[in-house]
């Protein structure tokens, strides 16, 4: 293990010559070196993490607050790539006992650092599990970090650009969301330009504020049905990409090519050119050929779910029931790893997208027995997971099986009492994500219930 640690930081040019008394409280693999992580499997990492908080609780610890702050980055991508609530937390603990550390010393651009590792764990939180309340925590650290000097202000800058976009694409206001697009340039340059040579830590932070504004572009692009923003985003996830190799980025690599599949797609539909459909399916899946469910659960999650996504358009575009059934293999093994943690919001769009490739591979055969089975393995989930048990997962299920109800009154045009069926599974699931504060899950279901309505009047 420690010859595994020390190959890892000759390929990435680190230092390992460095005095003893240097290096004496870094444990673990990487040696503080957060370029490295990506590198280590989900396994590896969980006991990088605990050795992070082993070299930051040990008496005697120099600099501790910077071993706090370390510990806190390795949870993050620990909770980043499994999911996991507890990591999160622990985390966010980590990141705020660093804070209290610096403000103690009166470092300013240290506190700074850790200010923007609190806020950037609170809006990982609001992604992975819908929770847009801690937008408003992130929002909070942030302004207290606004007035760190140099680099440090430019990545503030940036957290916050991609912070307002978010709050203004939740409250549907575009014109605020693409006000935040353009927000993020001018700190993007300056810390692409400042930090150029300080290796490969820098370039991952990089390409992570990369793909949130690329994320940002294509969302407003998709609801502006703006073909002008998608080519932008195209080609933003292009260089990115171009910028990485997957051989030792694979984790960030994955994810902007990803984004590159998905705006090529999202392109296609809007031109109605299959041909451009047909390369961002090709495109998501080479995001998906350095990543392994082992590596990083959630990362293979997400990709299998773009991929899915990107079949269905192919789906639609070709009137093919084949690439459906892909789409729904696809979503089945994104769901195999959600499972694990039901309320994760990325599970409900796969839920979702995966009920909606069912109806369609339905329509197209004429096969009413693919819903009935769809049907049946809802029923049995909701009566194996009780409400009371995990109040999440069994509104996301009421929801999905809400969803095979319309699919099959709009492939039959007869309604046998499902509309009202449904319209109750999803009222139950509006009512539970409403109280658990699931902001994003709460707007699914009502969009939902509108259908329903409008379905109930036609």
């Amino acid at each position: 293990m420690f010859e595994f640690g020390r190959d890892l930081k000759r390929l990435f040019g680190v230092d390992t010559s460095a005095p003893a008394k240097a290096a004496a409280h870094r444990d673990g693999l990487t040696g503080g070196d957060t370029s490295l992580l990506e590198l280590l499997d989900l396994r590896l990492l969980v006991n990088e993490a605990r050795a992070a908080d082993v070299a930051a609780g040990r008496i005697g610890c120099k600099d501790r607050g910077h071993r706090l702050l370390e510990a806190a980055v390795v949870w993050r991508e620990l909770a980043r790539r499994s999911g996991d609530p507890a990591a999160l937390r622990k985390g966010a603990a980590q990141a705020e006992a660093a804070a209290k550390v610096f403000e103690a010393e009166r470092r300013v651009e240290e506190l700074a650092a850790a200010r923007c590792e609190q806020a950037t764990l609170a809006v990982l939180g609001a992604d992975l599990f819908g929770d847009e309340g801690l937008h408003a925590a992130a929002g909070a650290t942030l302004a207290l970090a606004r007035t760190a000097p140099g680099q440090r202000c430019a990545m503030v800058e940036a957290l916050l650009a991609g912070l307002e976009g978010r709050v203004a694409l939740g409250a549907d206001d575009l014109d605020r969301a693409l006000a935040a697009v353009q927000a993020f340039e001018a700190p993007l340059a300056k810390l692409a330009t400042g930090r150029r040579v300080k290796g490969g830590a820098c370039r991952l932070l990089l390409a992570d504020l990369r793909a949130a504004r690329i994320e940002l572009l294509l969302t407003c692009a998709a609801r502006l049905k703006d073909r002008t923003l998608t080519e932008v985003a195209q080609d933003e996830a292009k260089v990115a990409a171009a910028a990485l190799d997957p051989d030792f980025e694979p984790l960030a690599w994955s994810r902007l090519k990803s984004l590159y599949g998905t705006a090529l797609v999202q392109l296609g539909e809007l031109d109605g050119e299959v041909g451009c459909v047909a390369d961002g399916v090709e495109a998501l899946a080479a995001a998906l050929e350095p990543l392994s469910a082992d590596h990083s659960p959630m990362d293979w999650a997400r990709a299998q779910t773009a991929l899915g996504a990107g079949l269905q358009a192919m789906g639609e575009a070709t009137t093919s029931e084949r690439c459906f059934e892909r789409a729904v293999t696809c979503y089945d093994r994104a769901s195999h790893i959600l499972k694990t943690q039901p309320a994760l919001a990325l599970r409900a769009v796969a839920a979702n997208n995966r009920a909606l490739s069912l109806a369609r591979c339905a329509e197209l055969t004429a096969d009413l027995a693919v819903l009935d089975a769809a049907e049946m393995a809802f029923k049995a989930e909701l009566a194996a997971a009780p409400g009371a048990r995990d109040p999440a997962a069994w509104a996301v299920t009421q929801m999905n099986l809400a969803r095979l109800y319309e699919a099959r009154v709009e492939i039959t045009g007869q309604d046998d009492g499902r509309l009202d069926r449904a319209a109750v599974a999803l009222a139950c699931a509006f009512d539970v994500f409403a109280e658990l504060g699931l902001r994003s899950l709460t707007d699914l279901a009502a969009q939902g219930l509108q259908r329903v309505k409008q379905a109930h009047a036609a």
